[in-house]
């Protein structure tokens, strides 16, 4: 092993607000923000999601190329249906396909159905 994955960085125009809005989807608390940077993880000690102030920031153009994903997530769920309700509620937008969002930074995330070998997620969306 070379190394071990620390976090997962997106480009945003407004760090904190990618960070609210992630903590929110996924009930991880904010671990780290300053006006440039901010991460979401289980703790202060923990790899998660992080969001870097790009003030250039073009959103993905989602499914058309000309500005390309950059990167995406799949979000396991147990209810796609009460997840997609609850991602707009927090400022994200659908975007053309299956369980297809866009967080409110543009990039694009996919709220998956549970496989079958995943534990239930949560018993109810809050």
């Amino acid at each position: 092993m070379i190394g071990r994955l620390h976090h997962t960085i997106l480009d945003c125009p407004d760090p904190d607000a990618s960070a609210r809005f992630y903590s929110a989807l996924l009930g991880l608390p904010i671990t780290y923000r300053d006006d440039d940077f901010a991460v979401v993880a289980t703790s202060d000690r923990a790899s998660g999601l992080a969001f870097q102030r790009a003030p250039d920031h073009r959103p993905p153009t989602w499914p058309d190329p000309a500005v390309p994903q950059q990167i995406h997530l799949d979000v396991m769920v147990d209810d796609p249906v009460a997840a997609g309700a609850a991602v707009l509620a927090l400022g994200a937008r659908k975007l053309d396909g299956a369980g297809v969002y866009a967080d409110p930074a543009g990039h694009p995330f996919c709220l998956i159905p549970l496989p079958s070998w995943a534990d239930p997620v949560c018993a109810e969306i809050g």
